[in-house]
């Protein structure tokens, strides 16, 4: 049975197929002048230094977003002003639980693709701690402790369940970085789905013990994503820079890097 929402969401992406010049599932794509990436939980905005000079070499603006990571109103908020300053086309693209702020601020004019790096891909208004919940609990989760308000993720857990396949030395100047998060910041919910109307790309870590690998490949499929499966860690932007920025040199419409 087809139901109004479901004709509406056909309707619409048919829409956007028709006004957009590359290529993802029958959508065309416009060659993107810019790219913004968000980090998620357990870092900060140098997670992405492996990525960004293969990106820039291609000729792209990149911008790495300072994730607050207080609540989602405000971290949504801080993608959206870096958003509004570029000019052009831009992908947006999103680490872990940055897949919330994608798929929320997905829906800027500016934004002509999206992609996910095993990253949360919540529905409009889902709530996705209950969706996790249906998939086996990934070893991560027991890992994170909480000093009052904010929470972590301890070294150990750090280095087995989220940089599992980087070298210890590299994972522990990571955790070094890592930024602690507000409680307040998981019981935000989208309020709106962007990869219903934008061309979306998946890198799905098959490795990953921080987001369970079958809840992202139900995420990448649901949402038609063009979807790539790395043997990765949850940090396959750092372990794989070269097949991620690859990836979103696609979804920007553009070669893949020689750098």
């Amino acid at each position: 049975m087809i139901t109004r929402r479901t004709l509406n969401r056909t309707l619409t992406l048919s829409a956007v197929a028709s006004l957009l010049p590359g290529r993802v599932s029958g959508q065309e794509l416009p060659q993107a002048r810019n790219v913004v990436l968000v980090h998620g939980l357990f870092a900060d905005g140098s997670c992405w230094s492996e990525v960004i000079p293969k990106l820039q070499a291609a000729g792209l603006n990149v911008t790495s977003v300072q994730n607050p990571l207080t609540t989602l109103e405000e971290a949504v908020a801080s993608a959206q002003r870096v958003l509004a300053r570029q000019e052009g086309p831009t992908v947006l693209v999103g680490h872990s639980f940055s897949g919330m702020i994608v798929t929320e601020a997905g829906v800027h004019p500016n934004v002509s693709a999206l992609v996910y790096v095993a990253a949360r891909a919540p529905d409009a208004g889902e709530d996705y701690t209950a969706l996790a919940k249906t998939y086996p609990t990934p070893p991560a989760s027991a890992g994170i402790v909480f000093d009052g308000d904010e929470g972590r993720l301890s070294e150990a857990a750090f280095l087995r369940d989220f940089a599992g396949d980087l070298p210890p030395e590299r994972a522990k100047v990571l955790f070094a970085v890592q930024q602690p998060f507000r409680k307040a910041l998981l019981t935000g919910k989208t309020t709106q789905a962007a990869w219903q109307l934008k061309p979306s790309f998946y890198a799905v870590s098959s490795e990953d013990r921080t987001i369970n690998p079958d809840l992202e490949r139900f995420m990448a499929k649901r949402m038609n994503a063009r979807t790539i499966e790395l043997k990765a860690s949850h940090l396959s932007l750092i372990s794989h820079p070269q097949k991620i920025a690859d990836l979103i040199l696609e979804a920007a419409g553009r070669p893949p890097s020689r750098l």
